[in-house]
């Protein structure tokens, strides 16, 4: 019976979760209810405080199911003994890239996180991770770059933090035009031939 409690818990939880992450990509942030998000769910108020806070907490649990999957297939992975630095590198991007666009969770996600929430108030401690978020990135791409750089004897034209920020603003620049433009082009391939311009531009001979 305790298993059964547990499931159902469990079922109500997703449940909510899913509607929240349909609500705030239809109305924003700011103007979903928890009303509108238990009538979605067709479940009580009192169903949504009991797994969470209130609003703010029930939209982290949304951030945290895009951040889960990308942060342990990605980010906390370490290169393969043996593989070429900037061979992980792209393949990181490129994973990030197919994943994204084969999971319309994730893009829902990825859209409320970047156009959907206002990060004032309440939000601010959202922000301070949502930052912590890019920072962590940022770090993974330049360490792939140092060691890459090493790897191939290339001298780059700017300094390692420089190029680690340049990137990230172009993995971030392709993946905000993806989601504005509706999917109008295909992320993965096109973000594969904007990222190797861009190491090649570095001087990574590819």
């Amino acid at each position: 019976m305790a298993r059964r409690t547990k499931e159902d818990a469990d079922a109500t939880r997703n449940r909510l979760l899913d509607a929240a992450e349909c609500v705030f990509h239809e109305k924003g942030v700011s103007k979903a209810s928890l009303n509108d998000i238990a009538q979605a769910a067709g479940a009580t108020r009192g169903a949504i405080y009991w797994h969470f806070k209130d609003k703010f907490d029930l939209l982290d649990a949304v951030m945290e199911r895009l951040r889960q999957p990308l942060t342990l297939d990605y980010l906390d992975v370490e290169p393969a003994p043996g593989v070429p630095a900037l061979e992980c590198l792209r393949a990181m991007i490129d994973g990030i890239f197919a994943t994204v666009e084969g999971d319309a969770h994730l893009r829902r996600v990825l859209e409320i996180a970047m156009f959907r929430v206002e990060y004032v108030g309440e939000l601010s401690a959202m922000r301070e991770r949502h930052l912590d978020s890019l920072l962590l990135l940022r770090e993974r791409f330049a360490r792939n770059l140092q060691q890459a750089s090493l790897d191939a004897g290339v001298q780059l034209p700017i300094d390692i933090a420089a190029a680690a920020i340049g990137l990230q603003g172009l993995f971030d620049g392709l993946l905000q035009a993806w989601i504005l433009s509706d999917a109008g082009f295909t992320l993965r391939a096109h973000g594969r031939g904007a990222v190797d311009a861009y190491l090649r531009g570095l001087g990574f001979a590819l």
